[in-house]
C-alpha cells in the first residue's frame, strides 16, 4: 500500500487533499506545525487507521518511509504569510528543498504547491503558464511571492540534476468549507460578514478581478496531476477561468445568505492584483480536467459550512470575522 506524505495537511486544502487520498484507500501522513494549520481539520481522520499526524515544521529535515509527497506547506492568506515574512520564506525554500531532499532518497515522486502569486501583479490576462510573471520582489507579499518562485527554481534543479519526479501546480484562488473565517481571504471574510451581518469589506474599489475554484475541483486537479504518467514539462495553471470582480462576489454573497450587510470600501493594499484569471488550455489537454462547480453553488456549500460553524461557536466566530487587512 502506498505510503503518502502531505505536508500542511492540516490547513485548509491540505485537509482536503487527506480526505480524498483517505478515500481512495492510501496510507496518509499529515505533517503539520499547526501554526496556520487546524488540529480540527483532521479530528474526523484520527481514528481511521489509514491515517497518521506528525507535528513538525517543513524547514526542519524530514526522515519517512513515503511513495509520494505533496508539498502543500506554507501560509497562504496575506495577512498570516505577512506576519513572520521571514518564516514564510524559509517555509517555502527549506520545506521544498527538505522534500526533494527526501523524494530524492526515497525515490518518491512529489508534488509541489505553487500559486498564481507568482505571476504577481500581471500585465497581461489570462495568465499562461509560459508569462514570466510581474513580481516586486522587496514589496508586502514578496516573501510569499518569491519563495514560491524560488521553490518552482529548486523542484526543476532536483528533477534536471538529480531525476526527481516532480509535479508543479500554480494554484489560482481557491474556496471551500474548513476556510477560516480569520484567515483575511475574500471569500471567507465576506461570507464570515455576512452572516454576522456586519459590514462587507472591500479593499479598493471593488473592480479588481479574481477567479474562484471550488477546492473539490482543485483536489481533483491536483491528483490527477500527480497521477499522469507522463507530466507537462513544465508548471500547470489549476483554477476557474471565469472571472469574477470583487464586488459582485460580495453582492453575490449577500444575496445568498440573505445578509441585511453594507459594503464598505477600505484602502486598496500595496502590490494587490488588479487581476487574476488563469489560462488553463494546459490543464486541459494534458490533464483532461477543468473545474466542473459553478461559483453559486460552490458558494452555497461554502455558506452551509461556515453556518454550522456560527452555530457551533458564535463567540469565537464573530471574533473571527472581523475584517483583518484581507488582500486576497
Amino acid at each position: 500500500m502506498e505510503q503518502i506524505l502531505v505536508t500542511g495537511g492540516a490547513g485548509f486544502l491540505g485537509s482536503h487533499l487527506c480526505e480524498r487520498l483517505l478515500a481512495l484507500g492510501k496510507q496518509v501522513i499529515c505533517l503539520d506545525s499547526f501554526l496556520t494549520g487546524n488540529r480540527r481539520n483532521i479530528d474526523e481522520f484520527i481514528s481511521n487507521p489509514l491515517f497518521r499526524a506528525i507535528t513538525r515544521d517543513v524547514i526542519e529535515p524530514i526522515d519517512l518511509g513515503v511513495d509520494q509527497i505533496y508539498n502543500l506547506a506554507c501560509a497562504a492568506s496575506p495577512p498570516r504569510y505577512q506576519a513572520d515574512p521571514v518564516h514564510t520564506l524559509k517555509t517555502s525554500v527549506l520545506g521544498a528543498l527538505n522534500v526533494l531532499s527526501l523524494a530524492q532518497r526515497e525515490r518518491a515522486r512529489v508534488f509541489q504547491a505553487s500559486t498564481s502569486e507568482i505571476y504577481g501583479d500581471p500585465e497581461v490576462s489570462p495568465q499562461s503558464e509560459s508569462y514570466w510573471g510581474r513580481v516586486n520582489p522587496f514589496g508586502p507579499r514578496a516573501c510569499y511571492d518569491e519563495g514560491k518562485r524560488a521553490a518552482e527554481t529548486l523542484f526543476y534543479a532536483f528533477h534536471k540534476h538529480h531525476g526527481v519526479d516532480i509535479r508543479v501546480a500554480r494554484i489560482f484562488n481557491t474556496y471551500g468549507p474548513r476556510m477560516g473565517a480569520e484567515d483575511g481571504r475574500v471569500v471567507s471574510s465576506f461570507v464570515a460578514q455576512a452572516l454576522m451581518n456586519q459590514s462587507i469589506t472591500i479593499f479598493g474599489d471593488g473592480t479588481q478581478t479574481r477567479s474562484f475554484c471550488y477546492v473539490d475541483d482543485l483536489v481533483d486537479g491536483i491528483v490527477q496531476l500527480m497521477d499522469v504518467s507522463v507530466p507537462p514539462s513544465g508548471p500547470v495553471n489549476l483554477g476557474n477561468d471565469v472571472e469574477i470582480t470583487v464586488r459582485e462576489l460580495a453582492e453575490t454573497i449577500i444575496d445568498l445568505t440573505g445578509s441585511a450587510s453594507r459594503i464598505e470600501h477600505l484602502p486598496l493594499p500595496e502590490n494587490d492584483p488588479r487581476r487574476r484569471r488563469p489560462d488553463i488550455a494546459l490543464a486541459r489537454r494534458t490533464l483532461g480536467w477543468a473545474p466542473r462547480t459553478p461559483l453559486a453553488e460552490g458558494l452555497r456549500r461554502t455558506i452551509a459550512w461556515f453556518e454550522e460553524a456560527l452555530a457551533a461557536d458564535a463567540a469565537e466566530f464573530e471574533t473571527f470575522a472581523m475584517p483583518i487587512g484581507r488582500a486576497a
